[in-house]
């Protein structure tokens, strides 16, 4: 049972990474800024 929550966990984590790299995407770059992200960051901040 446990190898199948952790199956379950890794799936999630990657839903809430893609979820979070979609979002970060649709902003234009003066928000990212704002943010003080910068567009190549997307994918690093995402799996935080």
């Amino acid at each position: 049972m446990s190898a199948a929550r952790s199956v379950l966990s890794r799936f999630r984590a990657y839903l809430r990474y893609r979820d979070t790299v979609q979002q970060l995407s649709r902003l234009s770059d003066r928000e990212l800024a704002d943010l003080g992200i910068s567009r190549y960051e997307i994918n690093g901040i995402a799996r935080v």
